[in-house]
């Protein structure tokens, strides 16, 4: 089984321990910490109609196209590794402008989600975050969009990705909250709180059930105030790898722009919280995401 398998896909380790199964051109990889936040990101995007929706609503729109088109350029006949890819969007959203790569791989703890993923041409694996099951510096590109703060060790997982990047190639993260950006207290907290019942009454994305929403909330065990990353935690883990390390605040509405250094303003909502939290929302710590970019010294 091992060597059909490493014909199909030859960048995992040389042993079969972290091979657990095979189902239908998945690979599964043995889990061996099954922690709750692995547990409610499998079972929320392991749904169907949630999934679904997660697809259709988020990273999907002209802006976030238009960013990660600017960083990545092309991946045409390159290696690419999209790490917590759930259904698949970063694809999705990009197959039009990046061309085709000559290995996409999606990683992610869902099998439901990888299922989706693998109908967009990914070689789908189930398999944790925090322990790959595959050989460093093999990569072209490494994304991690929106996946960090599902993750338990967000600084484990980032080195994790980081190994995989060969000499010369990228790793992206994006659509992770910034730490500073929710330090928010008293009313600002209610505000925020507040959210949760509107977003159930308008059925966003994510939000259109009570249990929907639950387990969403729950996959998402970092989106919360106090918690998010830092630039300090991208240049500690990324430069002691040899990458260059470069850091881009934005609120997900300026595009490309966000790599001239523009961050964009956040929605109402968010500002007003910021503001009763006395967070001046102007600033460029006040931005909700923080995209790294970094690139491994050949």
């Amino acid at each position: 089984m091992l060597h059909e398998l490493t014909v199909k896909l030859p960048y995992f380790f040389a042993t079969n321990n972290c091979l657990d199964s095979w189902n239908e051109d998945i690979f599964i990889c043995k889990i061996i910490n099954l922690t709750p936040a692995i547990e409610a990101n499998s079972y929320y995007f392991g749904h169907s109609e949630w999934s679904k929706n997660y697809f259709e609503a988020c990273h999907r729109d002209e802006k976030f196209i238009e960013l990660w088109q600017a960083v990545i350029g092309s991946w045409q006949g390159k290696v690419v590794v999209d790490i917590g890819c759930g259904p698949g969007n970063l694809y999705g959203s990009l197959r039009k402008f990046c061309g085709e790569p000559e290995l996409l791989i999606g990683v992610d703890v869902s099998l439901g989600a990888l299922k989706m993923a693998q109908k967009l041409s990914y070689t789908s694996v189930l398999a944790d975050a925090h322990n790959l099951p595959f050989i460093s510096e093999f990569a072209d590109i490494v994304m991690l969009n929106a996946c960090l703060h599902h993750c338990d060790d967000m600084p484990k997982v980032l080195a994790e990705a980081a190994r995989l990047v060969r000499p010369g190639g990228i790793l992206i993260t994006d659509h992770d909250p910034q730490q500073t950006a929710y330090q928010l207290k008293a009313m600002g907290w209610l505000l925020w709180q507040l959210r949760l019942p509107i977003y159930r009454f308008i059925k966003r994305g994510g939000h259109s059930t009570p249990e929907e929403q639950f387990w969403s909330i729950a996959s998402e065990v970092h989106h919360k105030p106090g918690h998010g990353v830092t630039p300090k935690m991208f240049h500690e883990i990324l430069e002691p790898l040899k990458f260059t390390v470069k850091i881009y605040p934005h609120n997900h509405n300026v595009g490309a722009k966000a790599l001239q250094k523009e961050y964009g303003r956040a929605f109402w909502q968010y500002r007003l919280a910021q503001r009763l939290s006395g967070i001046d929302p102007n600033l460029p710590e006040s931005a909700l995401s923080l995209m790294c970019v970094a690139t491994r010294q050949s």
